[in-house]
């Protein structure tokens, strides 16, 4: 960052927002933020508005959001059960939705392993629909940064199979452990399982206790081979891999054994301390925090974020709640720069990118420009790699 007496000519292909409270790493400053060619040239304090430039109305500028894991592209594929949305449709939609909520870099969840028998079946549809995603993006037809995060169910008949139609070339950025065995990890309880399971599928009572039945010989089959497969073909992928759901110190221990640096939605105050023992990154949910807790009766995020064992959240199920939950956390923490850092920086780094989620010169102009109302963050406009996209 240079001094005020800086000034970039904005009518020689150099793009500027100004007047503005700019949130850098560990303070917020007003001033002016330039780019050009598509990424950050300078941030200059002061109050200048150079001719040419945009007043911001001393808006807030954030760094552009980077989402892990979210499950909104599988509700636009499926946005009702047993009903099934044209992809290329699909698709566009939920890059416009996360554009419009200010997420500039996203990593698609898509589940691999199936069970293609039984009245609990899934079906396999990640490679087909990571293939259309990734023409689309060939097309330049999408608004944001996508990379495929691929959720490996363990407790699956074809896992091994479908992650081997993948390689180094699908921008498969994260792997992440799953294991949904009813009575273990975010199901420790069995009747929430069964609540949920039924409430989604429509499964009778003899129905859910086959489904039920099948899980737990799958798991006790496959799912140690699946667990070490996985973590071999996330290596073969160059991808992160991460786990899901960890309960126990055990779980991490076992976590930390794979080379996994990011935990996904841990389960209990044990397991994040863990984590945070083992040198693993902490990911919560976004709907949790803006809930005040999670839905299916585990650790509050925000009681997590409250002993300092928060560094990354995901929207999960919610795409605006990202903006939304980092607001709340500044509020808890009274600190705006470590609570954006956990929508930014933080899940950027853990994802191995070092390209974007701050502004120091030469990172991707990925911004976004928000007001706040009654301290809810309202988007005023969203930049990816310099071109207005929201």
């Amino acid at each position: 960052m240079n001094s005020p007496s800086l000034s970039h000519d904005v009518d020689s292909g150099v793009f500027c927002l100004a007047n503005a409270q700019i949130v850098l790493e560990d303070r917020v400053v007003s001033g002016a933020i330039y780019v050009a060619e598509g990424k950050i040239l300078d941030v200059v304090e002061g109050g200048q508005c150079p001719v040419g430039a945009i007043d911001c109305d001393r808006d807030f500028i954030l760094p552009g959001l980077v989402e892990l894991h979210t499950d909104n592209l599988e509700r636009h594929i499926q946005p009702r059960p047993k009903v099934d949305w044209p992809h290329d449709a699909a698709i566009l939609a939920h890059d416009a939705e996360l554009a419009g909520c200010g997420i500039t870099t996203v990593f698609d969840a898509m589940r691999v392993g199936s069970i293609p028998t039984g009245k609990g079946r899934y079906l396999k549809y990640a490679r087909q629909l990571s293939r259309e995603m990734l023409a689309l993006r060939a097309e330049n037809a999408l608004k944001i940064s996508h990379f495929l995060h691929l959720r490996a169910e363990v407790c699956s008949e074809t896992l091994i199979e479908e992650l081997s139609e993948f390689d180094e070339n699908d921008r498969v950025g994260i792997v992440s452990l799953m294991d949904h065995t009813p009575g273990q990890r975010q199901f420790r309880d069995t009747e929430k399982f069964k609540a949920y399971v039924m409430g989604k599928s429509g499964m009778n009572d003899a129905e859910y206790q086959e489904h039920f039945d099948t899980l737990l010989d799958l798991r006790a089959r496959l799912g140690d081979k699946h667990e070490t497969m996985t973590v071999s073909e996330a290596a073969r992928f160059g991808a992160v891999l991460a786990s899901h759901d960890d309960t126990t110190t055990e779980q991490v221990v076992t976590s930390a054994g794979h080379g996994i640096r990011l935990a996904e939605f841990p389960t209990t105050v044990e397991a994040a301390r863990a984590c945070r023992d083992n040198g693993i990154a902490i990911m919560m949910g976004a709907p949790n925090i803006m809930r005040g807790g999670s839905h299916s009766g585990n650790v509050s995020a925000l009681e997590l974020a409250e002993l300092g064992l928060l560094d990354i959240i995901s929207s999960d199920y919610v795409p605006a709640a990202l903006l939304q939950s980092a607001f709340r956390l500044a509020k808890l923490w009274d600190d705006l720069p470590r609570a954006v850092k956990t929508v930014t920086k933080a899940p950027a780094r853990a994802s191995g990118l070092s390209d974007r989620g701050t502004f120091e010169p030469g990172m991707h102009a990925d911004m976004i420009r928000v007001r706040t109302l009654r301290y809810m963050p309202v988007i005023r406009g969203v930049w990816s790699h310099g071109r207005q996209v929201g």
